[in-house]
């Protein structure tokens, strides 16, 4: 994919802006994206692209340091794959089943607190997703016949999504499932939760230790990565946008 500079990507925030009315004919934008076409421009991307926003903090030497545009997708394209995530009548997201093991996957009530199994989750007729149990000191004592199988075996596995804690960074256990990623040569994407808990300067400084961690330590992590906050919902719909397209839903 092209990496446009930062002057292309805020024209293309104009141009959506003055397509909102095509947008809205072409494709059913869900309610949620829709009232984000309606955000002032400067607020729109500090949503859909929380990145872009701390490049501005950035020395003009340093903004290569950031990967910021590997996967940049239109707005129109963020707009499609939104609908893909909104429940409907039509598009059902349902939990299905828990499992133990590959071989192990009965029907368990809606799963509760600490993830202790791995649960599946349908997400219309576009593609699976599986929620792991965490990995280190929390991790239930059957995680290798559990994880490390699904992860080996699973030959439809699309991608790997590890989230770290943007406010502590990369810690002891965050290296347990890196290391097995890299050994299993897996594809894997690095999204980094609470930016919201962080103030500017220190979420850039833990942003930019992880994003040289990814570009000096790994081999299979995809090198761009993506912030998210589930209070403020900043980095979703473009974490949301790179599902789609990794599944093949966005061709």
């Amino acid at each position: 994919m092209a990496a446009p500079r930062l002057q292309r990507a805020t024209q293309r925030l104009f141009e959506m802006s003055a397509a909102r009315g095509r947008l809205s004919r072409v494709y059913s934008t869900s309610h949620a994206f829709a009232e984000v076409l309606q955000l002032p421009k400067k607020q729109m991307t500090r949503l859909v692209y929380p990145l872009q926003e701390l490049e501005q903090y950035l020395a003009p030497d340093r903004r290569s340091d950031l990967h910021l545009r590997i996967f940049d997708p239109s707005l129109e394209n963020i707009a499609r794959a939104d609908t893909i995530f909104t429940a409907t009548a039509r598009n059902r997201i349902d939990y299905l089943s828990s499992a133990v093991r590959l071989d192990h996957a009965p029907n368990f009530p809606w799963p509760e607190g600490h993830t202790k199994k791995m649960n599946f989750f349908r997400v219309g007729k576009y593609f699976t997703l599986v929620d792991m149990p965490g990995y280190g000191y929390r991790s239930p004592k059957d995680f290798v016949d559990m994880v490390e199988a699904y992860l080996k075996e699973r030959t439809n596995l699309k991608r790997t999504f590890l989230l770290v804690d943007s406010v502590v960074g990369i810690q002891k256990t965050d290296n347990i499932a890196i290391e097995m990623c890299e050994e299993f040569a897996l594809p894997y994407v690095m999204v980094l939760t609470k930016i919201d808990k962080s103030s500017k300067g220190h979420l850039l400084k833990q942003v930019l230790q992880i994003q040289k961690f990814v570009n000096t330590q790994t081999q299979g992590c995809f090198p761009q990565l993506f912030p998210i906050s589930a209070v403020t919902y900043s980095g979703i719909h473009l974490l949301r946008c790179f599902i789609a397209n990794v599944t093949g839903n966005l061709d």
